[in-house]
């Protein structure tokens, strides 16, 4: 990665953070976008306090306008764009009798339409180059579900299909689309889990953001160009556990 430059959303915390890290580690350029503009600054001074490459920018992914700037700044700035990781995100636990069409609209904006903004403003530099790597954060959630979580399911199911229907489009620009759908990943304190938790997994334990950062490491590298149109599933086999209730 050493040099290659490298937007994250969602990259002030939890898996972002974890992934802007871990590329920074690896030598790329990284761009931080987020919302939270103070937040992902500390991230990048934690990066930059490792001699990592690391810029935050704030930008709010419901906005078409902040996501074609954004794509533009980095461009002039630095001439290329090689890896785009799609990870913010929002979720509203609700009932499908209380959550209002505003609501709906807000997390599939956030979630999902963002996906597809950021991917085609990224895509007109990558092809260009004819290389790159979108690298999209879905979720378990896409085939499973606890109540109350529609738009959330929704959400992360549209990423899934749009994963491939993008990888389609863009297979004659030398840009690979794959999806990541984490599973139980704990951005807290390990103390705060309970051996019931990591019970449920065939990993024996529940995971933690360094899992996705190391296989969006291994999706972004060239020596894995033949994995395309991919959602990778990375939850300890929690999702293949059957639980019988006692």
């Amino acid at each position: 990665m050493d040099k290659r430059v490298v937007i994250v959303t969602g990259a002030a915390q939890g898996i972002g953070a974890a992934v802007s890290r871990a590329f920074a580690k690896s030598g790329a350029i990284v761009i931080l976008a987020d919302v939270e503009l103070d937040r992902a600054r500390e991230v990048v001074a934690g990066i930059r306090k490792q001699n990592g490459e690391a810029h935050p920018i704030r930008c709010d992914v419901r906005s078409e306008e902040q996501i074609i700037e954004l794509v533009s700044h980095v461009q002039q700035q630095f001439g290329r764009i090689d890896v785009l990781i799609n990870n913010a995100g929002k979720s509203q636990w609700c009932s499908p009798f209380d959550l209002s069409a505003s609501a709906w609209d807000d997390i599939l904006a956030t979630n999902v339409r963002s996906v597809f903004l950021f991917s085609r403003e990224a895509a007109k530099v990558m092809r260009k180059q004819k290389k790159g790597a979108i690298i999209n954060i879905a979720s378990t959630r896409a085939v499973m579900s606890e109540p109350h979580s529609e738009a959330y399911a929704a959400s992360k199911g549209g990423i899934v299909a749009l994963t491939h229907a993008l990888a389609a489009s863009f297979q004659e620009e030398g840009i690979r689309v794959n999806a990541i759908s984490p599973g139980w990943i704990h951005t807290g304190k390990r103390e705060e889990l309970r051996e019931q938790d990591h019970a449920q997994h065939f990993s024996k334990r529940v995971g933690e953001p360094d899992d996705i950062a190391r296989a969006c490491l291994f999706l972004a590298d060239d020596d894995n160009s033949f994995i395309n149109g991919e959602n990778i599933t990375i939850d300890g086999g929690m999702t293949r556990k059957m639980i019988y209730e006692q």
